[in-house]
């Protein structure tokens, strides 16, 4: 978790929790979402690779660092 300075009153508080970081990479709050959940899936079906390689490992060989390297760039992108 990141830290936050303490704001007083409830609009400020509510841009500190929803609003400022999604600004910081010049988003929405639901642009912001979107990228998040993306992220989030794909670090999903990355992990997932690697477990079904650990088990198999002729199977998924490049599958996670494939996908690892590609939400890099995207996150690289963005800043």
């Amino acid at each position: 978790m990141s830290d936050t300075t303490q704001t007083s009153g409830s609009k400020g508080l509510f841009a500190a929790v929803f609003l400022d970081h999604p600004a910081t990479v010049n988003e929405t709050y639901f642009q912001h979402m979107r990228f998040a959940v993306g992220f989030a899936f794909w670090l999903t079906v990355a992990g997932l690779a690697a477990l079904v390689h650990a088990i198999i490992p002729a199977a998924c060989e490049t599958t996670a660092s494939r996908i690892l390297r590609r939400l890099v760039a995207k996150m690289d992108a963005r800043h």
